[in-house]
């Protein structure tokens, strides 16, 4: 089947990233946000990054009006029924996402895939709620969406062959590097990524050295492009609070277990960049 229309389902930090890229490479979009107010927020996201890369001379302004040509924004969920493939970018809560594949599969043609763009959830349990759990996977992408270069497939063993195939080389026409990974909680990236940064919050946690020494032996010792506790305040301390709680409901695996700082400091709303503070001071 071939794709050129595809439907994006939220329009936040993710969201606005994936309907970026998939404009740039000539498909066109519809993206679904919950209100009007939060549509023209993420379709303004996406402005402001493609304008950018116009005042850093990486994109003429001829064809930036070219690629948000191919974008249509829609409040109802029911306006995604001429796509020829979804993806889901809405925040990470599983009964969430179990509602919107429910209803994408009433409302979509039967032949369309179903991607979610989930960082850590049971691909198999959101699948369940459709009647084409073999149309079902992860098509998880890394923010920025418009520069990091990796596209993590998910693949539950409801999977087609067929369905991972068509996934794989939609990722690459976008450009994107391809690893696929078993519905597994975390998959490959955040099973790796969460007990590595809870680590790293443990040894700040209890003095085992400060936070400028922490960063600056993993950046400089491992040649890492920043040090945890940056990367931490980059990602969000609650995203990774929240991957790190539904990885350890799933698996009572205690290297998923949150240290109570880091529950301490989401209670506190010091997220990180985004709230201005974090493991670091943003607002000066």
């Amino acid at each position: 089947m071939a794709i050129q229309t595809i439907g994006v389902v939220g329009c936040g930090l993710m969201g606005s990233g994936i309907v970026e890229v998939l404009a740039k490479n000539n498909y066109d979009v519809i993206v679904r946000e919950v209100s009007d107010e939060f549509l023209q927020k993420g379709l303004a996201r996406v402005d402001a990054s493609l304008q950018k890369a116009v005042d850093r001379n990486k994109l003429s302004a001829e064809t930036k009006q070219t690629v948000l040509s191919h974008i249509r924004g829609a409040v109802a969920l029911e306006d995604l029924a001429p796509c020829d493939y979804v993806i889901e970018a809405a925040i990470e809560k599983l009964d969430l996402k179990k509602d919107i594949f429910a209803r994408l599969d009433g409302i979509t043609r039967p032949e369309v895939i179903l991607a979610s763009n989930s960082s850590s959830l049971s691909i198999a349990a959101i699948a369940a709620m459709t009647k084409r759990p073999d149309k079902v996977l992860g098509m998880h992408f890394f923010n920025p969406v418009p520069v990091m270069e990796l596209v993590e497939i998910v693949r539950s063993f409801l999977t087609s062959d067929e369905t991972l195939a068509t996934s794989r080389a939609l990722g690459e026409a976008l450009g994107k590097k391809i690893i696929v990974a078993k519905d597994y909680p975390g998959f490959i990236v955040n099973a790796l990524f969460i007990p590595y940064q809870l680590d790293a919050i443990r040894f700040y946690q209890n003095g085992m050295a400060s936070r400028e020494d922490i960063d600056l032996g993993m950046h400089l010792g491992m040649n890492h492009p920043m040090g945890p506790l940056t990367l931490a305040d980059f990602v969000g301390l609650d995203t990774i609070l929240f991957v790190a709680d539904e990885m350890y409901a799933e698996t009572k695996d205690p290297k998923y277990a949150a240290p109570p700082l880091l529950r301490r400091m989401v209670a506190a709303g010091h997220l990180g960049r985004k709230s201005g503070k974090g493991f670091y001071d943003y607002e000066k």
